[in-house]
This record gives structure tokens, sequence and C-alpha cells, in this order.
């Protein structure tokens, strides 16, 4: 029972150290904090925005570039299925012919 009371003693010391010593310092450290957080925060956000716009730039490209591979393959299956009847259709007429 006495080691667990010595070490309930040691815990509320150190906390109330930690505690006292962050009340103190925390006037001088958060002004340092913030001014060192602030622009470095800015910058990220900046940096973010960005990157944001560069990606939709980047997107609509991809997406342009797939429309045309798209509407070409278009073309190219139409031109073959016309392609493909009008061989059937010569190939009826010939074999129509005596």
């Amino acid at each position: 029972m006495g080691l667990l009371e010595d070490g309930l003693k040691g815990n509320l010391v150190t906390g109330l150290a930690v505690g006292i010593g962050a009340a103190v310092l925390a006037p001088v450290v958060i002004p340092l904090f913030a001014n060192i957080a602030k622009p470095l925060a800015k910058a990220a956000i900046k940096g973010g925005m960005q990157m944001y716009e560069r990606g939709k730039e980047v997107f609509a490209e991809v997406a342009e570039i797939t429309e045309d591979i798209v509407a070409e393959a278009k073309a190219e299956l139409s031109e073959s299925t016309a392609a493909a009847a009008a061989a059937t259709a010569q190939a009826k007429v010939e074999s129509a012919a005596p």
C-alpha cells in the first residue's frame, strides 16, 4: 500500500510542476509560437491553393485529351461499320448476279 501511495504522490507533484511551469511559460511561448506558426500556416495554405488550381488545369487538359480520343474512336468505329456494310452490300450484289 505504501508503494501505491508514494507513486501517486510522485505523479501529483510532477503534474503540479508541469502545470505551474506551463502556466508561467505560456505567456512567453505562445506569442513566439504564433509568430513562427502563422507565416508557416499561411505559406502552407497558399501552396495548397496553388496546387488545387494547377490540379484543376491538369484535370481540364486530361478531360480534353480524353474527349478527343473518344471522338476519334467513334469516328473510326463508324467508318469501319460503314465499310463493313458496304462490303456486305457488294457481296450480296455479286452473289445475286448470274
